[in-house]
C-alpha cells in the first residue's frame, strides 16, 4: 500500500500557520510528500526545504489571483499538487497548513486504509474536527464550524478539488466515504485579537473584493468574538509535533472567553439544541455521501 501526502502553501509563516507541524504530524504515514510551493514574500519555501525528509517535494507554482469567487484559487492550487501524485499511489492524504493530526490517530488510520484498500464502495474516508480558537485552550463548537471532511482520498481518475479546497469530488459528484473516529486540529484561528482580525482580512482576499473587506473589516486593534459563535474549553492534549510551537508561542487570555461569544438567535439556538441531545445536525452541508 502506498500512501502520499500533499498540500500547498503560500506565506504560511506570514500568516503564522503551524504548515511544519502539519506537514511532520501526517509523514509517519506517507511514503513520499508533495508540496506545492505558492510565490510567497516570506520564508515559506526555505521552511518546507529545511524539514529533514526524503519524502519531500516541492513544485513552484504561481496563484492567481483573479480567481477570487469562492476561494476558488485555494482548490486551485491543491489541484497543482495533486496532478504530481505518481499513479502506483494506493491512497492521498491531504492536510492544510493550518492543520495537523494528533499520533494517536495514526494507528486507526493507517488500520483504516488497509482495511478499505480493495473495497471499491468506500473511495475516501471522512474524518473529524476540532476548531481551535483564540488559543490553544478553546475550541469553537457549534454549527457555523464544519464538523467532518474528507482528507484521505483514494488514488482515483477524476478525483479534483472542490470549490475552496475543503473537500474533493470524482468527476464532480460526491465521493463514498466512511466517517472515522479520527481528528484533524484545525490551528487556524489561533492568534491574538489583532492577529485574528489581520487572518480574516487575508482570507477574504481570496473570496471578495478590497472594497468589501475595507467595509466589513476595517483595521483595528481587536477582534469581534461573534465568529465563535461559541467557544468551549479544551481538555485534551495536542499532537507532539506542536508542543514546541504551543509552549514558544501560547498565551493566556485574562478573561474566560466562554462567555464573550455572541448570542444565537432563535433558530440557531433551537437547532444547536437539537443537535447537543441528538448528535444530529440538521440541515447540514455534505460534499459527500457516507456509506459504511
Amino acid at each position: 500500500m502506498k500512501v502520499t501526502g500533499f498540500t500547498f502553501l503560500r506565506n504560511a509563516i506570514a500568516n503564522d500557520y503551524p504548515a511544519k507541524e502539519a506537514i511532520l504530524s501526517v509523514l509517519p504515514l506517507c511514503d513520499d510528500f508533495i508540496v506545492a510551493l505558492g510565490n510567497s514574500s516570506d520564508e515559506t519555501s526555505e521552511m518546507v526545504k529545511s524539514i529533514d525528509s526524503q519524502k519531500i517535494r516541492t513544485i513552484d507554482t504561481v496563484w492567481d489571483e483573479s480567481i477570487r469567487e469562492g476561494g476558488r484559487v485555494f482548490a486551485d492550487e491543491t489541484n497543482k499538487a495533486l496532478a504530481e501524485i505518481a499513479a502506483d499511489t494506493d491512497w492521498m492524504i491531504y492536510i492544510q497548513g493550518d492543520e495537523a493530526i494528533h499520533e494517536d490517530f495514526l494507528p486507526l488510520i493507517k488500520k483504516e486504509m488497509e482495511l478499505e484498500l480493495n473495497n471499491k464502495n468506500v473511495e475516501a474516508l471522512l474524518l473529524k474536527y476540532k476548531h481551535f480558537y483564540a488559543s490553544y485552550d478553546y475550541l469553537a463548537e457549534s454549527r457555523r464550524w464544519y464538523r467532518r471532511e474528507v482528507r484521505i482520498i483514494k488514488n482515483l481518475p477524476g478525483v479534483r478539488s472542490y470549490r475552496d479546497a475543503q473537500g474533493f469530488r470524482i468527476n464532480d459528484r460526491k465521493l463514498k466515504v466512511k466517517l472515522i473516529d479520527a481528528y484533524i486540529y484545525h490551528y487556524g484561528w489561533v492568534k491574538p485579537p489583532k492577529g485574528l482580525q489581520g487572518k480574516v482580512r487575508n482570507f477574504n482576499q481570496f473570496y471578495q473584493t478590497e472594497e468589501w473587506i475595507e467595509e466589513k473589516y476595517p483595521v483595528q486593534e481587536s477582534f469581534d468574538m461573534h465568529n465563535a459563535d461559541r467557544l468551549v474549553h479544551f481538555k485534551g492534549t495536542h499532537p507532539k509535533v506542536m508542543q514546541e510551537r504551543i509552549a514558544a508561542a501560547n498565551w493566556k487570555f485574562e478573561r474566560d472567553l466562554t462567555k464573550e461569544t455572541s448570542k444565537m438567535n432563535f433558530r440557531r439556538k433551537l437547532l444547536q439544541k437539537i443537535e447537543d441531545l441528538t448528535g444530529l445536525r440538521l440541515f447540514e452541508y455534505r460534499n459527500y455521501k457516507i456509506v459504511k
